[in-house]
């Protein structure tokens, strides 16, 4: 399976405008500079560094059902600040999700807040999770999603996942896939492992990937 055969399609011109989105917002957002790549990589983890092989270190406090859904109402207040911005409409729906807060945008006109396999939804996930660290002191593990596209994405690299296993049971052979995000390779890394077979991630980010091991 190629990596061109599980992108996400493009829609159009919804990098340029998605991406002005996420700087302009992060200019106006922390004019000190927080918001910077360094303040991101010290601050806050990157979308899945904690949702990947590095997640639950125990060094965190658990947080309560109460945390979570603080956590969400910051994020919620956040994106919907971004959307009056950007002049564009959305409903805001939270939830809690095991030990993470969930927010989703659902409106017919958000495809530029996703972007190119999702690169635009990661960088506003890292701005949310920033604007609710500055909030309540917390790391958070808070999720964003627009327009369902995390369930697709997730969908459609569990079937990924099952696919290499099999391939790699039945040659024997270590399979290596594309690079991906953490969020990514987390999913991956579970249908894997549902398939009775293990892998391990390698490489450094943006280029890092799964690579699927056969049995022994």
């Amino acid at each position: 399976m190629s990596q061109q055969d599980d992108a996400v399609p493009d829609s159009g011109a919804e990098d340029e405008a998605g991406t002005a989105l996420a700087v302009s917002t992060a200019a106006d957002d922390d004019s000190d500079g927080a918001a910077s790549a360094g303040a991101l990589g010290d601050e806050v983890p990157p979308a899945a560094e904690d949702a990947d092989e590095t997640a639950g270190s125990g060094d965190e406090p658990r947080l309560t059902v109460a945390d979570l859904e603080l956590e969400g109402e910051i994020a919620a207040d956040y994106i919907e600040g971004l959307l009056d911005v950007a002049d564009l409409d959305g409903d805001i729906d939270m939830d809690v999700e095991g030990d993470r807060a969930v927010v989703s945008v659902v409106g017919a006109t958000l495809s530029e807040l996703v972007g190119r396999r999702g690169e635009v939804l990661e960088a506003l996930q890292e701005l949310t999770r920033l604007a609710v660290h500055q909030q309540t002191g917390n790391r958070t593990r808070m999720m964003l999603d627009v327009g369902g596209y995390r369930q697709r994405r997730r969908a459609e690299l569990a079937e990924a996942g099952q696919d290499a296993a099999e391939e790699v049971r039945r040659t024997g052979q270590p399979k290596k896939l594309w690079p991906m995000n953490p969020f990514e390779r987390k999913i991956v890394h579970d249908a894997v492992a549902a398939a009775g077979l293990r892998s391990e991630s390698e490489g450094e980010e943006p280029e890092r990937r799964v690579v699927v091991m056969p049995v022994g």
